[in-house]
């Protein structure tokens, strides 16, 4: 049995090491053989082992995206952890399944819903994922958005929420436009943060290669070639959903996040999303994911907490 995992070319040398010395750590400690030519490195053995090797690859991966480098004593300790079972080859992602290198690793589905929800990325130019907190949609959609825009398949990345939530309106807070906005968009920067260093990121948001904006100011703009992202959609009015989604042009994609149990609108405006959930379901093009507490991959209590919560809304008669 063997498997083929591609590398980048830009840690490639850093991968194999000088004289392929990490691939030899790795077919000393686990019976496989492992040869590379050019970008892909082939892995030979039996199942069990070729995925041991493959959590180790992983691991250095992660590692090097991380450190920016990658010594023989950083893969040693690999092989110590894997050997004592610290590297949990349970959650390890299946190779094809890396949607991204981050910051501190590897970034794919952990989870049943999230690994519909990245086929649903790949099969459409238009993704809605709904569903409760801690289900992972804003950070595997900003890892869809980065390795879409590292393999140059769109030429900028747009990222955007909308600007009023919890009763705040932009008119009312102190401070100039950045400090208005930046509140709101602080968990798309966290993400952002949790996967680029901050040299590179400030880099691309400097380049405009990355701009992070509310929602209102999509207004007006056609964008071509971009990766586009709506977080909290769920707070977005019908008219701001439209004008949204018509702002995506020739070579784009784009993704909505929300989730409908969290919907901080005036009672007199109705969100954009419920309805883009009851008009669009069946356009060609346009995917839907919806995750349930399942997919929750935040702190174990979060699950408990979010139980508890519906629990008390179903008594109460809140959907």
């Amino acid at each position: 049995m063997e498997k083929i995992i591609e590398l980048k070319s830009m840690e490639l040398a850093d991968i194999l090491g000088i004289g392929d010395v990490h691939i030899k750590l790795i077919e000393s400690s686990v019976p496989v053989s492992i040869t590379a030519r050019g970008e892909l490195l082939t892995i030979k053995g039996k199942k069990s082992d070729i995925n041991h090797a493959a959590a180790i690859l992983d691991e250095m991966r992660g590692t090097f995206t991380s450190k920016g480098t990658l010594l023989s004593d950083d893969v040693d300790n690999l092989i110590k952890l894997y050997k004592s079972g610290e590297i949990d080859l349970k959650s390890n992602l299946d190779i094809m399944d890396v949607i991204y290198y981050g910051r501190k690793g590897a970034i794919g589905p952990r989870t049943k819903g999230q690994s519909i929800y990245l086929e649903s990325v790949i099969n459409n130019d238009i993704v809605f994922g709904i569903g409760p907190a801690g289900t992972g949609k804003t950070f595997l959609s900003m890892a869809f958005a980065l390795s879409s825009l590292e393999k140059k398949e769109v030429e900028r990345i747009i990222l955007c929420r909308p600007a009023v939530e919890a009763g705040e309106n932009l008119g009312f807070l102190p401070g100039d436009l950045k400090e208005k906005v930046d509140p709101y968009l602080s968990p798309l920067y966290d993400a952002l943060d949790a996967m680029l260093s901050k040299n590179k990121l400030a880099a691309l948001i400097e380049n405009k290669s990355i701009e992070i904006v509310p929602l209102a100011y999509m207004r007006g703009r056609t964008l071509d070639n971009a990766f586009m992202i709506l977080d909290e959609a769920q707070n977005s009015t019908i008219m701001q959903m439209k004008m949204f989604l018509t702002r995506l042009g020739i070579g784009s994609k784009a993704i909505i996040n929300g989730d409908v149990t969290q919907i901080d609108l005036d009672a007199n405006k109705h969100s954009g999303l419920i309805q883009a959930t009851k008009i669009l379901n069946n356009v060609s093009g346009i995917g839907f994911t919806y995750f349930d507490d399942s997919d929750i991959v935040r702190h174990p209590l979060v699950r408990k907490i979010i139980g508890a919560y519906d629990t008390i809304d179903k008594k109460n008669g809140i959907k």
